[in-house]
């Protein structure tokens, strides 16, 4: 589990963390469940990977409303829940942690850097409309700045890295040659345990209520275990901005199950060791998995494509 709380994090994210925090917390233990880790301050920002400050507001509501207590020596104890026949107990329903304020930024930028034009930004006022600090948005504009998606232009402010076609598809023949090279030179070294729980992990079926949450490890791990230094330079440097565009891509439903499918597709011939289907359907997946963005032209047709993908992702 994982909650992107920064030092710089504003009053408003912080408020939703903790509040997370005490609700999922206090899910538990109404319904008498053990809470799966201990209850100590310490133990429950590792397991929320958070610092101290959201715990103990979350603590000290949670005191309050009388399902924790300090025991001796300030330790934390839960209160003895009411007790529920077999009829009634139920799994308690938890609270969806709050999303990772980057995650929404990144994805906006990603829609407006759609749109093909070098857009400018300005942290005064990006941080009112996200309702953040400026020190916290600016954190966020120099991680962006860090995937490729901004340029950092002194007394203008951040600008927009444009999507354009023709980079897209440079960048596809590129990382083509690369990863397939990849393959070849991390055939001794594969390990089956972990293709099956990729292959697993891209075999899963999302909740009704969901989002299908589509694994791209794979090409991570192809990378990695090719052991190759240039191509790995490749892909931190140049790959990033595409990957921010691939995973926004991936909102829409039918990409992503066909993203998965041919995932399973790869992973499957690796498996059985079939090394050239293993590699036909690798260069399938990075040439013709992009069904959104290939239609995506440089032309004024974008405002309206854009607008009418606004919604789905």
């Amino acid at each position: 589990m994982c909650l992107f709380l920064s030092p710089k994090t504003s009053i408003h994210e912080f408020m939703s963390i903790a509040s997370y925090i005490k609700n999922d917390l206090a899910a538990q233990l109404e319904s008498g469940r053990e809470v799966p880790v201990q209850l100590t301050l310490d133990s429950l920002a590792g397991h929320y990977n958070v610092s101290l400050t959201p715990v103990r507001t979350a603590v000290a509501e949670l005191i309050d409303e009388g399902l924790l207590e300090k025991g001796p020596n300030h330790r934390l104890t839960t209160t003895a829940p009411r007790r529920k026949t077999a009829q009634t107990r139920r799994e308690p329903k938890l609270p969806e942690p709050p999303r990772d304020p980057y995650e929404v930024i990144a994805s906006d930028l990603v829609q407006l850097s759609l749109m093909g034009e070098p857009i400018y930004l300005r942290e005064e006022a990006t941080a009112e409309k996200y309702d953040m600090s400026r020190s916290a948005i600016r954190n966020i504009l120099h991680r962006l700045a860090g995937e490729g998606v901004l340029d950092h232009i002194p007394r203008r402010g951040w600008r927009l890295r444009p999507f354009q076609q023709s980079d897209l598809q440079a960048f596809i023949e590129v990382r083509e040659v690369l990863e397939l090279k990849a393959l070849d030179l991390a055939r001794p070294n594969f390990d089956p345990t972990e293709l099956q729980r990729m292959l697993d992990l891209n075999s899963q079926v999302a909740l009704p209520s969901g989002p299908l949450n589509v694994d791209e490890s794979v090409h991570e791990y192809l990378i990695a275990t090719a052991g190759n230094a240039y191509i790995k330079d490749f892909f931190d440097r140049q790959g990033r901005y595409y990957r921010l565009l691939f995973e926004w891509e991936d909102h829409d439903g039918a990409v992503a199950i066909e993203t998965m499918r041919q995932h399973c597709e790869i992973l499957t011939a690796l498996l059985e060791k079939n090394w050239s289907s293993a590699k036909k359907a690798l260069s399938h997946h990075i040439r013709d998995n992009h069904p959104i963005l290939s239609r995506v032209e440089d032309s004024k047709g974008r405002e309206d494509w854009v607008n009418s993908r606004r919604g789905r992702s």
